[in-house]
C-alpha cells in the first residue's frame, strides 16, 4: 500500500502555488502531498494552505529521489518545467512503480521523446501517463472528442473539426517562458512543423503530413464565424488531437479514417488577424536564433512570476469547434471558462485530471496518452461541474 494517493511535484512554483491551494479545497479525504527542491518554500507554502499536508524534498534531476517519490504515491500531478530538464526521471520512476502521472507541459519535443521511450511498457502495465493536461491542450483534446462523439451519436464519422480560439490574459508565467525556450532550444523549427509530430511512428508518413497539413491561413471562416489567424498554440494542441485520433483509432474507437483537426485564433477582421500572424511570425524567429532567446529571456518574467492575481481572476478563454460528419451533419461544441487561460485554466484542468487519476471509475488504456484518450467524458463533466461551461449543439 503506498502511503499517499497524490503527489503534487513542483509545487512551491507559480502555477504549483495555485495548485496546492484548489487541491487543498477539493482532496477530500485523499492523502496527499506538496513536493520539491527547496525546504524552506515548501514549508512556507504548506504553512498557507487550510489543511495539513506533508512535504517531500526531491530534485527532478536526482534519479533516486524521484523513484523514491513515485514509489509512495499512486498519482503525480506536475508543475515542475521546463519538464525537458526536470522530468525525465520523474516519468520514467513513474512507469516503473505504476503510478499514474499528468502535467501541464506544453513541450512537444519532450513528450515526443516520452512516447518514444515510455509508451509500449505503460501500456502494457496499464499505467497512465498524461502530460499535456493543461491549457495545453485539454480545451483543443476534448473539444474535438465531443464533436466526434456527437456525431458518432449521430450515426456519423467525423471528417474534419475546426477550432478558433478567444481569450484575455495576463503576462506570461515565468515556467511557461521557459519551456518555451526549452522547446526551441532543442528543437528548433522541427517540433513546430511536423503535423504529425507525436503521432504513433508507423504513422508519421509523408502521405498523413500532407493529410494534416497545418492551415495558416487567413480567411473569414463561415462556419467558425471569425477570421482566422496562426494561433501560438496550434502547433502543440493539433498535434495532441491527432495523436489521441490516432490511439482511439487503433483502440476501435476513433473518430474516422478522414478525420483531420486543425485550429486557429478567431478574430473580428483581416487587420487584426494580419498583425496577429506578423507578430506571431516576429517571436518565432527570435526564438530560432540564440541572441533572440536571449532577449526574450532578459525581457520576460522569471520562473516563479506571474500576472497579479486581479490578472488572472480577470482573464477568460472561449473556443469554438465546429465538425462535419460523414453524412454532412455539422456540430458545435462551445466552451468557456472565466479566469486567465495560462493560469487559472491550467491549474483547474490539471486538478480535476489528477483527481481523476486517483480515483477508480476510469477504463481508459495506459500509455503515454492524451487527456481525450485517458479521461473522454469523464474530464467534460468534472469540468463542468467545477465552472467551465461547455455546450454541443
Amino acid at each position: 500500500m503506498k502511503p499517499y494517493d497524490l503527489v503534487l511535484f513542483g509545487a512551491t512554483g507559480f502555477t504549483g502555488r495555485q495548485a496546492a491551494h484548489l487541491l487543498a479545497e477539493e482532496a477530500g479525504d485523499l492523502k496527499w502531498a506538496i513536493a520539491g527542491r527547496n525546504a524552506d518554500k515548501l514549508a512556507a507554502l504548506a504553512a498557507e494552505l487550510p489543511v495539513e499536508v506533508d512535504q517531500i524534498v526531491a530534485d527532478g534531476r536526482d534519479a533516486a529521489a524521484m523513484s523514491k517519490l513515485a514509489a509512495s504515491t499512486r498519482v503525480v500531478a506536475s508543475t515542475a518545467g521546463p519538464f525537458s530538464l526536470y522530468s525525465d526521471a520523474l516519468v520514467a520512476a513513474c512507469v516503473l512503480h505504476h503510478t499514474h502521472y499528468a502535467d501541464i507541459t506544453g513541450e512537444t519535443p519532450w513528450v515526443r521523446r516520452l512516447i518514444d521511450a515510455h509508451h509500449a511498457k505503460a501500456e502494457a502495465d496499464g499505467t497512465r501517463i498524461v502530460p499535456m493536461c493543461g491549457f495545453d491542450s485539454v480545451p483543443s483534446d476534448l473539444g474535438a472528442w465531443l464533436v466526434a462523439k456527437a456525431l458518432a451519436d449521430k450515426g456519423e464519422q467525423t471528417r474534419e473539426v475546426r477550432a478558433a480560439f478567444k481569450m484575455k490574459s495576463g503576462m506570461v508565467n515565468g515556467g511557461t517562458l521557459a519551456s518555451t525556450l526549452a522547446i526551441a532550444e532543442q528543437e528548433g523549427s522541427r517540433a513546430f512543423t511536423d503535423p504529425v509530430f507525436l503521432h504513433p511512428a508507423p504513422l508519421r508518413t509523408k502521405a498523413e503530413r500532407l493529410r494534416h497539413k497545418d492551415d495558416m491561413r487567413i480567411r473569414h471562416d463561415e462556419r467558425l464565424g471569425v477570421v482566422t489567424a496562426p494561433f501560438v498554440m496550434a502547433p502543440v494542441n493539433t498535434r495532441v488531437v491527432r495523436r489521441s485520433a490516432a490511439l482511439l483509432d487503433a483502440s476501435g474507437h476513433g473518430y474516422g479514417p478522414e478525420f483531420t483537426y486543425q485550429e486557429y485564433l478567431g478574430l473580428k477582421t483581416r487587420r487584426q488577424a494580419w498583425a496577429m500572424a506578423l507578430g506571431l511570425g516576429g517571436l518565432g524567429s527570435l526564438l530560432m536564433i540564440g541572441p533572440g532567446r536571449a532577449l526574450v529571456r532578459m525581457l520576460g518574467p522569471d520562473p516563479g512570476q506571474g500576472p497579479t492575481q486581479e490578472d488572472i481572476d480577470n482573464g477568460y478563454s472561449a473556443a469554438t469547434h465546429v465538425g462535419e460528419g460523414s453524412g454532412g451533419s455539422l456540430v458545435t461544441a462551445k466552451l468557456r471558462y472565466a479566469g486567465d487561460p495560462a493560469n487559472k485554466a491550467t491549474v483547474r484542468f490539471l486538478v480535476s485530471s489528477a483527481l481523476l487519476l486517483c480515483g477508480d471509475t476510469l477504463d481508459s488504456q495506459g500509455g503515454v496518452i492524451t487527456p481525450a484518450v485517458a479521461f473522454g467524458g469523464q474530464l467534460v463533466e468534472h469540468l463542468r461541474d467545477h465552472g467551465v461551461q461547455w455546450d454541443v449543439t
